[in-house]
């Protein structure tokens, strides 16, 4: 899990049920419900960018650079 070096509060809502669950869990494995939210949420973001970069890949319009210009540019860069 990713530490961050601040956090900041945030309201939502959630379905009962699933409110619930999460209750459960936090007993069940002794852990806080931030901890959890956190973990869900960093699992769920890191999802949804490879569904991103599965997405880009699929474009018959996207443009690449060839692996030997990408390790160039990344030479120039430094």
């Amino acid at each position: 899990m990713a530490h961050y070096k601040s956090v900041k509060p945030a309201t939502f809502t959630l379905p009962i049920g699933l409110l619930e669950d999460l209750d459960a869990l936090s007993k069940e494995l002794g852990k806080k419900k931030t901890a959890i939210v956190t973990e869900a949420l960093e699992m769920y973001m890191d999802y949804q960018d490879l569904q991103v970069a599965v997405k880009r890949l699929e474009d018959p319009d996207a443009e690449y650079l060839e692996m030997d210009a990408f390790f160039d540019e990344l030479e120039k860069a430094q």
